[in-house]
């Protein structure tokens, strides 16, 4: 598999290096191979086009600030899904803040702080594409079925497997009920905050959203009781013992098609508030809240007590939706691997606002699925293809033939997409080879407890047919017999 990244560099005045090979415009090719395993492995290809500034692109980068630059410029662009543009501004430009080299725009370009020599700019150029594009561990991340043990790194497995669709279940945790009224306004928080993130997700994969309140619910871990600070502790071991008896309770999952996400509010009984988690360094943690890989996230949201004792209840609670949204995508983000922790610190990235996303992330997210796709591809009709090899008799049907050939045609045409640096088409290629590769797969017919071999065939029926086979047997040879006799008499003359 090649990864082509369409890439546009283009010099402002006064940032051209003064050791370049040949006059401007030209073209340049950096490859890269990432190795997977002993037998797997994918190049990358950065198709580099070296240029000038036009007029109109100029202008825009005389704006003020960096941030109305990248707006500017998105409008003359190319937008295409994977393509990168890189705007090279001159060492002494204001529009980059006092250490910072690259400004990475919410779009799909960057402006870059010009350095002295080619080699030198390209090595900057690399660190931008790597953020905005793939990494090594991504490629790795997604292959994760595919790398070695004990060569893939922790994060790797946090990240959701690609798939057609996910649901989120949203859930109101509310243990005592007799103590607190909580209302939470969870429809119109998924609309002002979770819709514009789905929406540009829907291009990945489809999603369907739902909520639950559930009473008497506990977390099944008794929280620590700390005097100094008068509250009460979750430290960060037994976290991984909350979630097994809230999910049982939560039901989300039993009958679905597609992978859950649970994102959990859970409000303290009386008796354990208010309750912080701890990190493994013993120290309260700023969102008291936690993920769990693949699976979701767990906020605390703790209840202020009442200023008089006599007070009646239950205590009404209106939870601050906006605190808890911002967590929850935060954890939204991470589970999809679009954490920007790893981003060098001489970067500044442009927050991508309502939508939660920069374009460039979701180019991201659509490299790492459309090679993941095409791995699941390749592996399920291997598994396919051996089965139909165990079992000599088998009957292959029609429909089944079709979408065995559609799923290798689909999976070919996404690899060639992706050779040719056309990311979107090659997703939706390779999306259809996963859903032809996964009907073949689980077809009915080819279910392998239809068929049996021969010596099993004589081990069933031996049995039953044996103890009838006997009396028929017996008579065959008797009416032989007497044929037999029959024939030996002498014919009686008259």
């Amino acid at each position: 598999v090649q990864l082509v990244v369409p890439m546009a560099v283009v010099f402002g005045q006064g940032s051209v290096p003064g050791d370049l090979p040949r006059p401007l415009p030209f073209r340049d090719v950096q490859e890269m191979e990432i190795s997977v395993n002993l037998r797997t492995s994918v190049m990358s290809r950065y198709e580099m086009r070296y240029r000038s500034t036009t007029g109109q692109e100029e202008a825009a980068l005389a704006a003020a600030t960096a941030r109305e630059a990248d707006a500017a410029l998105h409008l003359l662009q190319d937008t295409t899904f994977g393509s990168l543009t890189m705007y090279v501004v001159p060492e002494t430009s204001s529009l980059l803040p006092q250490g910072t080299n690259v400004f990475v725009g919410k779009h799909r370009s960057a402006l870059v702080r010009a350095v002295g020599s080619l080699a030198a700019l390209q090595a900057r150029l690399r660190e931008v594409t790597q953020v905005m594009s793939f990494t090594a561990s991504s490629i790795a991340a997604a292959l994760s079925d595919r790398v070695p043990d004990g060569q893939l790194s922790p994060d790797a497995r946090r990240y959701l497997k690609s798939s057609l669709g996910y649901e989120i279940t949203f859930s109101l945790l509310n243990p005592d009920p007799k103590s607190h009224t909580v209302d939470w306004d969870i429809e119109g928080a998924v609309n002002r905050y979770v819709k514009p993130v789905l929406d540009k997700l829907s291009l990945v994969a489809n999603f369907s959203v739902d909520s639950q309140i559930l009473y008497y619910a506990v977390l099944g871990v008794t929280p620590r009781y700390d005097k100094e600070s008068s509250s009460f502790l979750l430290s960060a071991h037994s976290l991984p013992h909350v979630i097994n008896p809230v999910e049982a309770r939560l039901g989300s999952s039993a009958a679905s098609l597609y992978p859950v996400l649970n994102f959990l509010l859970y409000v303290p009984e009386r008796s354990h508030s208010p309750l912080y988690i701890q990190d493994k360094d013993g120290a309260p943690v700023s969102t008291n809240a936690f993920h769990s890989p693949r699976w979701g996230g767990i906020m605390v949201y703790n209840v202020e007590a009442p200023a008089s004792p006599q007070a009646s209840l239950p205590l009404h609670v209106d939870v601050d939706m906006a605190r808890v949204m911002e967590v929850f995508l935060a954890q939204l983000r991470l589970l999809f691997g679009l954490s920007r922790e790893e981003v060098p610190p001489e970067f500044l990235l442009e927050s991508p606002g309502n939508e939660g996303l920069a374009d460039w992330e979701l180019d991201h997210l659509l490299w790492a699925h459309t090679v993941e796709n095409i791995a699941t591809v390749s592996t399920t009709l291997t598994s396919l293809a051996q089965l139909l090899d165990k079992i000599g008799n088998i009957v292959i049907k029609d429909d089944v033939a079709s979408e065995v050939y559609r799923a290798v045609a689909s999976v070919q045409s996404a690899v060639t997409k992706l050779s040719l640096g056309h990311l979107h088409a090659a997703f939706q290629a390779s999306k259809e080879a996963v859903t032809s590769s996964e009907r073949a797969f689980f077809d009915p017919s080819l279910l392998h407890l239809l068929y049996f071999p021969d010596d099993q065939k004589f081990a069933i029926y031996i049995p039953l047919f044996l103890p009838m086979a006997v009396p028929i047997l017996l008579s065959l040879a008797k009416i032989v017999r007497e044929t037999r006799l029959r024939k030996k008499e002498p014919t009686k003359m008259d």
